[in-house]
Formats: C-alpha cells, sequence, structure tokens
C-alpha cells in the first residue's frame, strides 16, 4: 500500500465533517487525499453587487459564509484554506477551485504564490444563465475553474481519452458549455425554496472527477455546501471528505449522498489513457521462461513464422528485429502491432502473444 493510501485510512472516509473550513482541514492528516474541488466563497458581499434594481437580494447570497469585512481578510482566509489545502495533497494531487470575476483573479495569484501549479484554466458557460438585473453590464454567463497540481514536479493524473471519448472522440477543449442546475437536480427547503445559492450541477462535477480521478481515489471538498462533490463522488466510486460550517446543508447532503447508488463494474469503466496503461517488454517474457527461446510463432493464418531469440527479438531467414518490427517488415505494413499479429501454441491452440502479456501483467498486480 502506498504512502498516500495508508493515509486516507486514516481520514473520516464518505462523511461530510460539520465544521469551519480551516480549522476541520489542519486536524485531517498531510499528503492524504488525491484530489481537491473547492467552491470558496466568491466575495460578492465585500463588492456590494448582491442586490437587483428593487433592492431584493439577487440568488440569495446573503449568508454570513460570504462576509468579509475588506480584501486584505478575504485574501488571509484564502491564503490559509489553500495552504492547507497544499498540505493535504498528495504530492501529486490536484486542485479545482471555482470562482467568478468577484475573486478568482485573486485566488490564481494566491495559488501561484503558494507553489500549486497551474495546468489549465476551464471557462464553464452556462447555457441557461441568469440574466443581468440591473442592465449595466453584460450578462455574466461564465464561470471560470482553475485546476491546478500540487507543484511543478507532481505527477498528476489526468484521464485524456476518458475526456475525449466523453467528447465524441475529439479532444476536450477548456471551455464547458453546460446548464445552471435546475429540476429536480435543484436540492429545495421545507419551503420549496432553493435550499443553496449557489448549487453546481452535477453534470460538471462528473466532468471533473472523470478528469483528474480514478477509482478509489480520496477527494476534499471543503466547502461542501449541497453535497454535488459527495454525491458525484459516489456515483463514480470515489471516496470523499466533505467540510461544511451550515448543519442543515449537511444534513441534506449527507440524504442526497445516501440516496446516490455507485456505478457497476462495467458502468465505472473508462477509456484507458494509452500513456497509462501497464507496459511489459516482450523480451521480459523470454527472461522469465514464459515463452522459452526457440518458440516458433507464426501469424493467425500461419503463413508467416518466426524464432524467438533469447535477446527477445525474433529471427526469420536473414531478418532480425523486435516482435512489432518483424511483424511489418515480413508483411510489408508500415507498422504492425507484434502483442496481437504474432500467435503462439497452447495445447493445439493458437493464441495472439497478448494472452501471455495480460497473464503475465494479471499475475504481476495480484502479488
Amino acid at each position: 500500500m502506498s504512502g498516500a493510501k495508508a493515509l486516507s485510512m486514516d481520514l473520516p472516509l464518505d462523511q461530510i465533517l460539520r465544521g469551519e473550513c480551516v480549522e476541520t482541514m489542519r486536524t485531517l492528516p498531510s499528503g492524504s487525499v488525491d484530489c481537491i474541488f473547492a467552491d470558496p466563497p466568491y466575495n460578492l458581499q465585500l463588492r456590494g453587487e448582491l442586490r437587483r434594481p428593487d433592492d431584493s437580494v439577487v440568488d440569495g447570497v446573503d449568508d454570513d459564509w460570504d462576509k468579509f469585512s475588506d480584501l486584505q481578510e478575504y485574501d488571509r482566509f484564502t491564503r490559509e484554506w489553500l495552504s492547507e489545502a497544499r498540505r493535504l495533497l498528495h504530492k501529486d494531487g490536484t486542485i479545482w477551485v471555482i470562482g467568478s470575476y468577484h475573486n478568482i483573479f485573486r485566488l490564481g495569484a494566491i495559488l501561484q504564490d503558494l507553489g500549486f501549479w497551474i495546468l489549465n484554466d476551464v471557462v464553464w458557460r452556462k447555457s441557461n444563465p441568469m440574466p443581468n438585473f440591473r442592465g449595466r453590464r453584460f450578462t455574466n454567463a461564465h464561470e471560470t475553474l482553475i485546476w491546478a497540481a500540487r507543484s511543478q514536479d507532481s505527477r498528476y493524473r489526468f484521464n485524456y481519452q476518458a475526456m475525449k471519448a466523453l467528447n465524441d472522440d475529439v479532444q476536450m477543449r477548456s471551455d464547458w458549455y453546460l446548464p445552471l442546475c435546475t429540476g429536480n437536480e435543484r436540492l429545495r427547503n421545507e419551503h420549496g425554496l432553493k435550499l443553496h445559492p449557489t448549487q453546481k450541477p452535477e453534470s460538471l462535477l462528473h466532468r471533473v472527477l472523470l478528469a483528474s480521478t480514478t477509482v478509489n481515489d480520496v477527494v476534499l471538498d471543503p466547502f461542501s455546501g449541497s453535497g454535488t462533490t459527495a454525491a458525484m463522488a459516489r456515483r463514480l466510486r470515489r471516496h470523499f471528505v466533505g467540510i461544511e460550517r451550515h448543519p442543515d446543508y449537511v444534513e441534506a447532503a449527507m440524504a442526497r449522498v445516501a440516496r446516490e447508488v455507485p456505478l457497476d463494474d462495467d458502468a465505472i469503466q473508462t477509456t484507458q489513457d494509452k500513456r497509462e496503461a501497464p507496459k511489459l517488454p516482450f523480451g521480459s517474457l523470454v527472461e522469465q521462461g514464459t515463452l522459452v527461446a526457440g518458440t516458433v510463432l507464426s501469424d493467425k493464418k500461419q503463413r508467416i513464422q518466426a524464432t524467438v531469440a533469447a535477446d527477445g527479438t525474433l529471427v526469420s531467414g536473414a531478418k532480425r528485429g523486435s516482435i512489432h518490427k518483424m511483424g511489418a517488415m515480413l508483411t510489408n505494413a508500415p507498422s504492425c502491432n507484434g502483442w496481437t499479429f504474432w500467435h503462439f501454441e497452447r495445447e493445439g491452440v493458437l493464441l495472439p502473444l497478448d494472452v501471455l502479456r495480460q497473464e503475465s501483467l494479471a499475475a504481476t498486480a495480484s502479488q
């Protein structure tokens, strides 16, 4: 078990902890989480941009969690929770921070000051944005996510192939066109009103977690709110730890998580990035004696043959090379996947070399 996974055993996994963000984060072990998604206070009240012309509150964002006396206090709070976030991240972990023009530039500067390495800024373009009630500016139709690694040296996870598959087999861009949280997805209180003013859509967290985590990873949300991160983590079979100060939000979020059904084995499988696929040199099979030097391999129709040499090359007449190079040379093809082209015989049946590779990888994984 790796150090990070061992540390995660000390975490209150799959729980939403009631408490203040920074104080609660300080109780958790260093290097114990793989990914953080943070939707911190937007600093709206300090900028005085909460009210419509009739003086009613925009989106109900008038809670204590968004009240700061000045920019210095907001920056101090931001630096404190981001410092704790960096301490909690595994050395190869990443963080997602979402914000609007009110705060995202301050967040980005502090992230860089603390040593995070920014990987992307992603624009969440809302397909159904709230209108601008005052009519004095453009309708604010997007929010920005900053995706950053713990440091420049982090070997962070990015599930490129899964993102490409999610986007009709086209590279996923950094502008995401997704709707706001509406309809049955929106949590409501006993009066039928929005429970949380800034509840994020499940589609957004689904994409974030699918892009940067894998099954059984630990995801931390230090501003858990309505529990979207926790719910999507449970659905995608990731572990989660949430932190939330408001008791009503904690209760509603845990009830929401309890209703989520984790995906089964077939549904949870994603398109694997070829760069992360386990690798096994053909020569290893020869070294291990899995395939004895001198064994004769052939194509599926047994029209082409080559002999396995002690150094892991194949020999056919005066030609010698790797399983891939020899397959291409002997068929006059520009390239060849030797693992599927070359076959060996087992109990009278011809099988592709890939069978031996998968058997060897499975045996190594079980050790």
